[in-house]
């Protein structure tokens, strides 16, 4: 695997300050919010220095029931090409639910969900890795995310989940440590015997984050200093086998350089200790034992770099996925997210006391979310944007995206009669009807309420 060294998460927040950081051998940039026709001048210039961007993308949903969508697969595969990439990166979670699947309606998470560890989510899974890897020009790592919920009747542990993932696929890690602590905490699984059953030699590279701890849950915030515990469970990976890579993750509130590189530095201090511990021990690179059934790692995404081994020819291909295993879990799925997004009964056997908290971080992060791609609407609604954002959610799933959901919140705060005449209402309905077009949106509430609707917000 090639070797990327000590990296960090590019953000346009802190780019200036990346490029002047010493020792960043590479950075990552979350896909959806690169665009191929107009990189960043601060990326570009990064390139031709030699650091190497790789493309991290957050919406894929390889872990949802239904097949990978193509056009995703295309835009993330054209990032790649545009950043002259050696591989891409997405994560193991669900993000949407319902559909034609399960003819209910579509609903979207706005966040990374855990799937369950089950033998039908697995070999979902395998298959929508499988479409992503031939669709992609380069290999695929999939990463280990964080949760606050654990599914009921699960079958296997993390780790051989991740064994099974990529032994049956060929695909890479991405191994987020803070996210084992996270699920540490907030789910009592051991973050060494996970390490303990992963295929280590199949690691792309290393994930390490800052988060909190509120009423005994832990928060993956990416917006505070990387705690001690994150940091041993770095060190004890490091002291099974040397990773070709790890990156500080930060996504807001940024604190000055120094204190980001006094972060970096504390991370190979980590590194380093773990990689002494391995030289007096001579711990190898490898668990060694395979599954039974699985085909081997080593198969590669598309054209790849061309340092992944292909299976035996002799040996068969997968077999094709009962598409009665997608519907239930895509059932599941379904149930789930319409509990935490749309205030439906919570399904048997989860636990209603953190399904509540995981519903209010999603509207948290809903309303966060929309302050940034509209940034207008905060400072139309001044302090009272987040309580009728908040209040707004509690009865609308999102459907569309954040951009969507920005304007069906204003749309419904017009509507719903929630905004008094005066200079707020006007600005909102000017913002509004500048972005939705002169005509009523198929399947909205005003397509729904006809000239009645459209002639309230024109008020």
């Amino acid at each position: 695997m090639r070797r990327l060294g000590t990296g960090i998460g590019w953000r346009p927040e802190i780019a200036d300050a990346v490029e002047r950081m010493p020792g960043i051998d590479w950075v990552e940039a979350v896909a959806e919010n690169v665009c191929p026709g107009h990189l960043p001048d601060s990326l570009l210039r990064l390139r031709e220095r030699g650091v190497t961007v790789i493309p991290h993308g957050v919406s894929l949903g390889l872990g949802d029931a239904e097949r990978p969508d193509a056009g995703r697969l295309a835009a993330l595969a054209e990032r790649a090409e545009a950043l002259g990439s050696p591989l891409v990166t997405e994560h193991i979670a669900f993000v949407r639910a319902g559909g034609p699947l399960t003819a209910s309606p579509r609903l979207e998470a706005g966040h990374l969900l855990p799937v369950p560890r089950t033998r039908d989510a697995l070999d979902v899974l395998c298959e929508n890795v499988r479409i992503a890897q031939d669709a992609l020009p380069v290999p695929l790592a999939v990463e280990n995310i964080a949760a606050l919920i654990a599914w009921p009747g699960e079958e296997m542990t993390e780790g051989q989940f991740l064994y099974e993932l990529a032994d049956r696929t060929g695909v890479r890690l991405l191994i987020d440590v803070a996210n084992l602590h996270t699920n540490h905490v907030n789910r009592g699984e051991d973050p060494a015997k996970a390490l303990a059953e992963l295929p280590l030699e199949a690691i792309a590279y290393v994930h390490v984050a800052g988060g909190f701890e509120r009423d005994g849950v832990w928060h993956d915030s990416h917006a505070h200093p990387v705690p001690r515990p994150v940091l041993d469970i770095l060190t004890d990976l490091a002291s099974r086998v040397s990773p070709p890579g790890v990156l500080l993750e930060r996504d807001e509130n940024f604190p000055e350089p120094a204190e980001l590189e006094r972060e970096l530095g504390t991370i190979r201090a980590a590194v380093e200790a773990g990689e002494e511990q391995r030289a007096l021990t001579g711990s190898c690179s490898s668990t060694g034992k395979r599954s039974a059934t699985g085909t081997g790692m080593g198969t590669g995404a598309g054209t790849g770099t061309g340092d992944e081994s292909a299976p035996p020819a002799s040996e068969p291909g997968p077999a094709a996925l009962d598409e009665a295993t997608r519907q239930r879990l895509g059932l599941a799925q379904a149930a789930l997210l319409s509990a935490l997004v749309a205030g439906t009964p919570v399904p048997e056997g989860f636990d209603r006391v953190r399904l509540g908290v995981q519903s209010r971080a999603l509207a948290a992060k809903r309303a966060d979310v929309v302050a940034k791609v509209a940034p207008e609407l905060p400072l139309i609604l001044g302090s009272g944007y987040r309580t009728a954002f908040l209040a707004y959610a509690q009865g609308h799933a999102m459907h569309g995206g954040y951009r969507q959901d920005a304007l069906d919140f204003a749309e419904e705060t017009l509507l719903g009669g929630r905004l008094t005449e005066g200079r707020a209402r006007r600005e909102l309905r000017r913002w509004w009807l500048d972005r939705s077009g002169p005509a009523p949106r198929p399947k909205s509430r005003l397509g729904q309420v006809g000239r009645v609707g459209r002639t309230l917000i024109r008020r």
